[in-house]
């Protein structure tokens, strides 16, 4: 991927394979602006990376994208459709799906049954189904059960697969959270801050994961990190939020060595 590096004005980009693409995205909270016509696209089988002060707007961009909150203006596509405004569970039918910082703990639930939580659009869920068709709701339920076993030994905590969700560690719930979004089958996953509060053993174990998830099946990250080290081994491309405005887009090399990056944001650390 050839690397450009951009001051932003809210202009549209646009990228070949384009699986997301956002452009003009807005969000106040009263009088104060989080998002100030945010555009981006991210390309189909990327990693790209996010970085910001905090109270930049990177979590309320996510949640934008992601449906958890509406824009005041502009629009998202996945995949070439506009999401903007729909729900989360709807966006994620389009292929999108998010982590959080803090990983949710699914109370008097194992790992096993958080894991089947995260298998979309299941025909059991409806009542109909398991009259008509329950031999297919059978089958497709053995094959859920088999890729959350598949996904929890890919991250190491297939041992767990019976324990309560509760009793798991911080880190065991951030594999968690991976393992459960990828039963979704996402074509992009949007993840906030997926090594914060971690080991660094754990952190060099997920980066090998997020590497491996994309160069030998092709999934596509979105990861807004506060870990640089993190973050710039993983990413091809590196976006800057700055008071709410993208100020550049570029290689981890471009962005780490730009005056306005360490003044804003690098020189902090």
């Amino acid at each position: 991927m050839s690397s450009f590096e951009l001051t932003y004005d809210g202009a549209n980009l646009q990228k070949e394979n384009t699986v997301l693409e956002v452009a003009g995205l807005k969000k106040s909270f009263g009088g104060l602006v989080v998002t100030d016509d945010v555009s981006l696209a991210i390309e189909s089988g990327s990693i790209t990376g996010m970085i910001g002060p905090n109270g930049a707007g990177k979590s309320t961009l996510f949640n934008q994208i992601s449906g958890f909150y509406d824009p005041d203006d502009g629009t998202v596509e996945v995949n070439g459709t506009d999401v903007t405004g729909k729900q989360p569970n709807k966006i994620v039918q389009e292929g999108l799906l998010r982590t959080f910082q803090t990983p949710r703990r699914l109370e008097k639930m194992t790992v096993r049954e958080a894991m089947l939580v995260g298998a979309q659009s299941q025909l059991g869920e409806s009542i109909l189904p398991l009259w008509i068709s329950g031999a297919e709701v059978t089958r497709e339920e053995r094959a859920n059960l088999e890729r959350a076993m598949e996904l929890l030994e890919f991250f190491e905590i297939d041992h767990l697969a019976t324990e309560p969700t509760t009793s798991l560690s911080g880190g065991q719930m951030k594999l968690l959270a991976l393992a459960r979004a990828l039963m979704a089958e996402p074509d992009i996953l949007l993840l906030d801050e997926p090594v914060a509060g971690i080991n660094p053993t754990l952190v060099n174990q997920i980066a090998g994961f997020i590497e491996e998830l994309n160069q030998e099946q092709g999934y596509t990250f979105f990861i807004i990190e506060h870990d640089i080290e993190f973050l710039m081994g993983l990413a091809e491309e590196v976006i800057v939020l700055n008071q709410g405005r993208v100020l550049l887009e570029g290689t981890p090399e471009t962005v780490q060595s730009d005056e306005r990056v360490i003044n804003a944001y690098l020189g902090d650390m």
